[in-house]
């Protein structure tokens, strides 16, 4: 994977579901850290999200392939 960067300079990653029911948590950056934003993928959907002056880190809950400049890794139970 190319080095992917927005306008700014914030990462992009991409979120492939390997099965129902992926969830990704957008958490809020500062002093408190929050979650901000939610969205629940089925399996072979695609989210590509980015890092903002908002968003300092994402949870991803379930089985799913991410992609990043620094490489991919597979999260949950993927048989």
């Amino acid at each position: 994977m190319d080095n992917v960067q927005g306008e700014a300079g914030q990462d992009y990653i991409v979120v492939k579901a390997l099965k129902n029911g992926v969830n990704i948590i957008g958490m809020t950056r500062g002093r408190d850290t929050k979650f901000h934003h939610t969205e629940i993928l089925d399996k072979g959907e695609v989210m590509i999200a980015q890092f903002t002056e908002n968003t300092s880190a994402m949870k991803i809950r379930g089985s799913a392939q991410i992609s990043t400049k620094h490489g991919i890794v597979i999260s949950g139970d993927t048989e």
